[in-house]
Formats: C-alpha cells, sequence, structure tokens
C-alpha cells in the first residue's frame, strides 16, 4: 500500500504509487510506529521544496530519520515545481539554494522589499494557500492570459497549469490534456497558486515542469 505523502494542487496530501519530480515537508506530521499522518497537516509555517536526490542522503519515507531513533520531516511527494508552488510551498535553502534565493530574491522585486528574508515570505504563503486557511480568489477566463506561466487554476476539484496560453489539466501521473483558455469559460475558476507566489513568478522565476507538460 502507498503511504499518503503525494500532494495536490490544493496542498492536500493522498496516498497514491506515483512519485513526482519533487520532495518537499512541513515540519513533522505523521507517525513513524505505523506510517501514517497525524490530525495535523503541517507543523511549520516553512513549507518547502526539496530535491529527491541530494549528497547521497538516504531516507526512510515517514520512518524515524533524526538521531535517537525519532521522527524526523515527513517525506512529502509533489508532480513537479508548479504543483508543489501551488500547494503553497516554495523552494529550500539547504537542498536547493541557488532557486531558493532566487525565488526570494524575486519576492523582494515583486514587493519593494530590499532586504527579503524568508521567515517573511513563508508568514505570506500561510495566510494564502488553501491547504492552510486562506480562501483562493475567483478568477475569470478572461484573467487567465494575464497570469503568468506556471499560474494553476482550479475548475472545481480539477486542477489546470497554465503555460504558452494554454490549460493543462493536472493529474497526479502527469498532464493528461490541454486546452485554450476559452475552452474554461463560464466556469468560476480559484485561483490556487497563492497570490504572492504569483508575483514571484511574473518576476521571472522558472519554475520546473513534469515532462509530460511538454508541447
Amino acid at each position: 500500500m502507498p503511504l499518503q505523502n503525494r500532494v495536490d494542487p490544493f496542498g492536500a496530501i493522498h496516498a497514491v504509487p506515483e512519485r513526482g519530480l519533487f520532495m518537499g515537508n512541513r515540519g513533522i506530521i505523521h507517525d513513524p510506529e505505523t506510517k501514517t499522518l497525524l490530525k495535523k497537516r503541517w507543523a511549520l509555517q516553512a513549507w518547502i521544496i526539496c530535491a529527491c536526490k541530494f549528497r547521497n542522503v538516504r531516507r526512510e519515507p515517514m520512518g524515524r530519520n533524526r538521531p535517537g531513533g525519532k521522527a524526523g520531516w515527513t517525506e512529502l511527494f509533489f508532480l513537479d515545481e508548479v504543483t508543489a508552488l501551488a500547494a503553497g510551498h516554495r523552494p529550500c535553502f539547504f537542498c536547493r539554494r541557488e532557486q531558493a534565493s532566487d525565488f526570494v530574491r524575486s519576492f523582494g522585486e515583486a514587493f519593494g522589499i530590499s532586504e527579503p528574508r524568508a521567515p517573511m515570505l513563508d508568514r505570506r504563503l500561510h495566510t494564502e494557500r488553501p491547504a492552510s486557511g486562506g480562501r483562493p480568489p475567483v478568477v475569470s477566463v478572461q484573467e487567465l492570459g494575464g497570469l503568468p506561466d506556471g499560474a494553476m487554476v482550479a475548475d472545481g476539484n480539477t486542477a489546470y497549469a497554465l503555460r504558452a496560453g494554454k490549460a493543462l489539466e493536472w493529474s497526479f501521473a502527469g498532464y493528461v490534456a490541454r486546452m485554450a483558455f476559452n475552452g474554461l469559460a463560464g466556469r468560476p475558476l480559484g485561483l490556487l497558486t497563492p497570490a504572492t507566489t504569483v508575483s514571484v513568478l511574473r518576476q521571472g522565476y522558472a519554475p520546473v515542469w513534469h515532462r509530460s507538460a511538454d508541447p
């Protein structure tokens, strides 16, 4: 049975066999004895996106990865960085320092902050992402063209990533269909990607896409 550690663009955590390109965490939110999630879905405001491979570090998912046999942070997995950003995560400074520095710098540029810091960013994201209580703003199909590539919107329970003027339907296995924006006309769309992250994308931050998003 797969562990419940795969995150969708809404920030919910599921038990599915697919892994994806990135790992991440929200602190310790599992019981290492049963390898199941606790009731809480985060322990920190810093929700990060990590590399799956880094310096030959090996971890047992949902295991006892701290000294003394204690539970370490809970490994979560994402289809790609676009998905992780929509769920409200941001790059990790430990294993993805270059990307994290670029992300925080772009955050500062977007909001006129001369010395941006990750905790500032984390506090903003924590109020915006749906999985920690934020309410996705409603957007019309006419507004989609003004959103940056890498932003994600939702039509009910279906998520779409925006890229090169197309809406790509998301699934755990990859992007399964693409349509012109007007294919979503008349539907009440929610902007899943936190507003702060959308501003970072506007500054030119380029997230990693799953290969199924390629033309």
